[in-house]
């Protein structure tokens, strides 16, 4: 079969491997369907993750049809239609017994620390898949891991109906947190420099955009809020800047969530976190969104049209990469497909 591999920083090669076997009772095997590429990949790619283990199979936004199962995973007959949850966690450290495997001290993430779903076939425990309805087209159902970020964020940031809820970017990522925030019934304001992606963010119900090149900030979310802030800041930019700015633009007993990996320290004085009370939460991956967002699919509540900007064969994976890189600033989702 073939697959994709990230060699070393910088170095992407499609190369041949043997089909997986089935070994253990929970073991299932799916043919590999959709692949999205995510910016933690191209940031692999460069060299820029600081948790990659290289050479590595890369990809974590995988959906697929099974093709077998081990005895325990019966169930899950031949053709289902399923997603993979691409973490996997010990089940038993202090995270895991808290209910957060995604911050387990033996963390493992496909394509990351372990080889992930850039293969026509990939060998999954069953507890790390969810099924689907076969009625779903596979480039909506790749969706659903990046929107199980959004919605972790969301958890993690306890966003409530009637909360005013700052989204800093209106990439991928802070798309699917302000989507999710708005099912929360959340007033959702997105930023950005790129008209397009406000213009976008806009047509997916966000009540308000913010051209941070042509407005000021602070001014503009003020006027928004009546001088409050926002009740919950989520920054998706993920720099120096953007922290510092989220800590300073939330309101009194307000939340903070943050998902950067930005190892840069801020100059952030406590006394602005003590005098309004905030939370700061790390947001990481998900935890138990996966139904969450699932069902949100099925219900039709996920404004997905527009949503892929271009897909290309696992032939053209290279190139698939090279355009994703080269157009970071203009698209949303580019996908790999094994058809």
């Amino acid at each position: 079969m073939k697959i994709g591999i990230i060699e070393k920083p910088g170095v992407l090669n499609i190369a041949e491997r043997d089909i997986p076997k089935v070994e253990t009772s929970t073991d299932v095997l799916v043919k590999v369907k959709r692949l999205g590429i995510c910016g933690s990949d191209i940031h692999i790619f460069h060299g820029r993750n600081p948790f990659a283990v290289y050479p590595r199979v890369w990809g974590h936004e995988i959906v697929g049809e099974v093709v077998e199962t081990g005895s325990a995973a019966s169930a899950l007959v031949p053709g289902t239609h399923v997603v993979v949850e691409p973490i996997i966690s010990c089940g038993v450290c202090y995270a895991c017994r808290q209910g957060r495997g995604n911050v387990c001290e033996q963390l493992k993430v496909m394509g990351v620390h372990i080889d992930g779903g850039c293969q026509e076939y990939i060998l999954v425990p069953a507890a790390n898949i969810h099924e689907v309805p076969q009625s779903l087209p596979w480039d909506e159902v790749v969706l659903l891991e990046p929107f199980t970020i959004g919605a972790q964020a969301c958890y993690r940031g306890n966003v409530r109906s009637g909360d005013l809820v700052l989204v800093m970017g209106a990439g991928t990522i802070g798309l699917t947190v302000a989507t999710m925030a708005k099912l929360a019934g959340a007033v959702v304001i997105i930023i950005d420099m790129v008209p397009e992606k406000l213009q976008y963010a806009k047509s997916l119900g966000v009540d308000h955009t913010i051209n941070v090149k042509e407005q000021d900030l602070f001014d503009t979310v003020r006027e928004i809020s009546g001088g409050m802030g926002a009740n919950v800041t989520v920054d998706a930019v993920c720099n120096k800047k953007s922290f510092e700015d989220a800590v300073e633009i939330t309101s009194v007993a307000g939340r903070v969530v943050e998902l950067s990996f930005n190892e840069l320290p801020s100059d952030i004085a406590p006394v602005g976190i003590v005098k309004k009370e905030l939370t700061i939460y790390g947001s990481r991956l998900q935890t138990k969104r996966f139904p969450v967002v699932i069902d949100y699919l099925k219900q039709g509540k996920l404004p997905l049209e527009g949503f892929v900007s271009k897909v290309f064969p696992i032939d053209q994976m290279v190139q698939a990469f090279d355009y994703t890189d080269k157009n970071n600033a203009s698209i949303r989702k580019v996908l790999v497909s094994f058809d």
